[in-house]
């Protein structure tokens, strides 16, 4: 069994953060169902990369044409965020689209949903409407700002977050300009941060008996990972600056480009200066009275970075991570994605896998980071097709076919 097990999740939301939550929490093993709009579908079925795109590119096919033949089913940016679920389409405008999703809310347990501040009001779908079909609703929205507050209806993507939380303003190099995370870090974390309140909230519904309401501000997710950065700016008036790969209470705590233009990072604590300081032929170091403690050693920064960054590329990349393992020096080696693939250690602890796709084929998948015992462990599950299961679902609510062709007809499916 796993763990979500007969929880049903009616998702009325579209592109990253809310997507994520919903792919964690279906398969964790709750029924997912994605109300996506009739013909189109979440947006990003439409975004970047798609599968046998290269293939349609080398065709020399128009844009319009390309655009025909990807349709709605090869986006790889939406198979990262929509395994595991259902999809239905229904057109949240219509009247009778609105009541399919009051159908449904009668017997789930969360709604999820990322629509602007007062929208889903317009359509009797917000939570003061629905809570009275169904006491136990955990009904959770996310925008960027919150349902209050000056910002409420204020729009922002990833970026935006990252840039007006502070974090944008942590990274980056030395003395250069701030630079955004490889990742979306604000929707990533914003997915995760979701799918913790549910779960939260349904444990804590066990106990209160009745349903709850979740206002969660993207930008308020955001400004819970700056925990370490705050407490130096409390504790000691400090703004961080960029520091690249350096920590600024920590040294050594950094990348180090070697011999062959590899880089290592290395994070050691004061019982790994010694051992570190030997490995690199640094034995002056080690024995230095000013840097036996980390906080002489970061008010001594440029000397050690210097000594250290010198040391360390005269080894290679493996050379000096094998050597750190022997001496039990913590370090590992910048790796790029394609080694991070086929890393061993990863491989042999399963953390990827695939689906098979009617339309994409067989597609890679990073799992669920869940290694369960007496639980049965997430799979990657395919992405649905654009309102597979909008027939199926609806025959669930007592629908008859004439009903569902009635409603296809009108538009609201």
């Amino acid at each position: 069994m796993k763990p979500l097990a007969g929880i049903t999740v009616i998702e009325l939301a579209r592109v990253l953060a809310c997507p994520f939550a919903g792919m964690i929490l279906a398969e964790l093993g709750a029924r997912v169902i994605k109300v996506e709009q009739p013909r189109t579908g979440d947006e990003t079925r439409g975004y970047e990369p798609f599968v046998g795109q290269d293939e349609l590119v080398r065709d020399e096919l128009d844009e319009e044409a390309l655009a025909a033949a990807l349709g709605h089913e090869r986006s790889a940016y939406f198979y990262a965020f929509n395994r595991s679920k259902e999809s239905i389409t229904v057109n949240l405008r219509s009247a009778e689209g609105q009541q399919v999703v009051r159908e449904l809310v009668k017997d789930a347990d969360v709604v999820l949903e990322n629509f602007p501040v007062g929208t889903l009001k317009r359509y009797g779908l917000d939570w003061p409407s629905l809570k009275t079909l169904n006491e136990r609703l955990i009904y959770v929205s996310c925008t960027g700002f919150g349902q209050t507050g000056p910002y409420a209806r204020k729009k922002g993507y990833d970026t935006v977050f990252q840039a007006m939380s502070g974090i944008m303003s942590l990274t980056g190099e030395k003395d250069g300009g701030p630079v955004k995370p490889g990742i979306p870090v604000s929707d990533l974390s914003s997915g995760l941060w979701i799918a913790l309140g549910i779960v939260s909230m349904l444990q804590g519904r066990e106990r209160a008996g009745s349903g709850a309401y979740l206002d969660f501000s993207m930008l308020d997710g955001q400004i819970s990972l700056l925990a370490l950065a705050a407490a130096r700016y409390f504790a000691l008036d400090e703004v961080p600056e960029r520091l690249g790969t350096e920590h600024p209470g920590r040294v050594p705590s950094a990348s180090f480009r070697c011999a062959d233009g590899g880089y290592v990072h290395i994070t050691g604590a004061d019982q790994h200066w010694r051992p570190l300081c030997q490995l690199l032929g640094l034995d002056h170091m080690a024995h230095d009275p000013r840097l036996q403690l980390n906080s002489g050693r970061v008010l001594h920064r440029e000397e050690v970075m210097a000594a250290l960054s010198e040391a360390t590329a005269r080894l290679t990349r493996d050379q000096l991570c094998s050597a750190c393992d022997a001496a039990g020096v913590p370090a590992g080696p910048l790796q790029t994605l394609d080694e991070v693939v086929v890393d061993p250690h990863l491989n042999a602890r399963g953390v990827f896998g695939a689906f098979e796709h009617p339309e994409g084929g067989r597609f890679p998948a990073i799992r669920l980071p869940f290694q369960f015992e007496g639980l049965e462990r997430p799979d990657p599950g395919r992405p649905p097709l654009l309102g597979e299961h909008t027939d199926t679902v609806l025959s669930g609510l007592g629908y008859s076919a004439q009903r569902i062709d009635a409603l296809r007809t009108a538009g609201a499916i």
